[in-house]
């Protein structure tokens, strides 16, 4: 089952039901579709028949653990956010985590308003992963400096990397200007600065 609507769908995992269902009306009250499971078993069954966007897992748990629900969702959805939960602190779970491509982690008990902001920093992180992959589609994008190869004006064979915006401003045929949403033009008239935009 796809998630389609606009609202964000996170898999909450947890071996204690007071956490999820605390931690659980927090994220419904803040917007978000939340599922809940009781053990890194459960959690693993419903990624098997539903796609989330964020799965919040608690790192120690019974046979199947947090580290085990992360590399199941990842290996089922890679684009999938993970955070891990951990009450203990232990640097070596946290690293092997990160290790293991989890996207964040906190420790236990947490702060709502400290989740929440690690919330946000993995959709927007998941947004710029989208459209950096949209890029990738069209164009050959160095996933470290984000330059693109072109071919264009140089030998045949040879290839040069440039800046993505010098090889839009480069491109035949593309004519690209700067532009102001209504709401900064107005900003720039308040101050009597004259950007050559009526609104």
């Amino acid at each position: 089952m796809e998630n389609t609507g606009s609202r964000k769908s996170i898999l909450l995992v947890d071996d204690d039901p007071v956490t999820t269902a605390v931690t659980g009306g927090d994220l419904e009250a803040r917007g978000y579709d939340v599922t809940t499971a009781d053990s890194g078993e459960a959690a693993i069954d419903i990624l098997a028949e539903s796609t989330f966007d964020l799965v919040i897992t608690d790192l120690v748990m019974g046979s199947v653990g947090g580290l085990d629900v992360l590399k199941k969702a990842k290996e089922i959805r890679p684009q999938v956010m993970v955070i891990l939960l951990t009450e203990y602190g232990d640097m070596d779970s946290v690293i092997e985590a990160i290790r293991t491509d989890a996207d964040d982690y906190l420790v236990k008990p947490c702060d709502f308003e400290e989740m929440n902001l690690r919330i946000e920093k993995c959709f927007e992180k998941m947004r710029l992963r989208n459209r950096l992959h949209i890029y990738e589609s069209i164009l050959s994008v160095c996933p470290v400096c984000k330059k693109i190869r072109t071919e264009s004006g140089m030998d045949s064979g040879s290839n040069r990397w440039v800046p993505m915006e010098k090889y839009i401003c480069d491109r035949p045929g593309l004519n690209i200007n700067s532009s102001y949403c209504p709401e900064c033009a107005r900003d720039f008239g308040e101050f009597d600065i004259d950007i050559g935009c009526d609104f």
